[in-house]
C-alpha cells in the first residue's frame, strides 16, 4: 500500500515562510497530477496548488504569487514553498497524487500562522 508522507508543517508568524514536502513510500509508475490541498476547521477541503506531469501548475487565487509548487517525477516527490503566510492560511495541509487508476492522500500536516 503506497503512502504519501508529508513533512514541514509548524507554527510561523504572519509574513513568514514554510516549506512542505511529500514523498511516496514506494514507486508509483505514473502520476498524472500531484499537489496540495488544505482543510481549515469548520471548512471543506480545498485545492491549494497542483502540478501535472508535464509541468503546468494550478493555484488557488488566495495563494497565487505567494506559494510555489514543485515536483520531481523521478522520485515521486512534491513540495510547496509558502511565503508571506497569513493567518487565513492556517489549516491541515494534505499531499495528493493522482494516477490513471486511483489517488493517494497523505495523513496531513498542520500549518499554523499566528503571532
Amino acid at each position: 500500500q503506497v503512502q504519501m508522507v508529508e513533512s514541514g508543517g509548524g507554527l510561523v508568524q504572519p509574513g513568514g515562510s514554510l516549506r512542505l514536502s511529500c514523498a511516496a513510500s514506494s514507486r508509483i509508475p505514473i502520476i498524472n497530477n500531484m499537489g496540495w490541498y488544505r482543510q481549515a476547521p469548520g471548512k471543506e477541503r480545498e485545492l491549494v496548488a497542483t502540478m501535472i506531469r508535464g509541468g503546468r501548475q494550478n493555484y488557488a487565487d488566495s495563494v497565487r504569487g505567494r506559494f510555489t509548487i514543485s515536483r520531481d517525477n523521478a522520485v515521486n516527490t512534491v513540495s510547496l514553498q509558502m511565503n508571506d503566510l497569513k493567518p487565513e492560511d492556517t489549516a491541515v495541509y494534505y499531499c495528493n497524487a493522482q494516477t490513471p487508476w486511483t489517488q493517494y492522500w497523505g495523513q496531513g500536516t498542520q500549518v499554523t500562522v499566528s503571532s
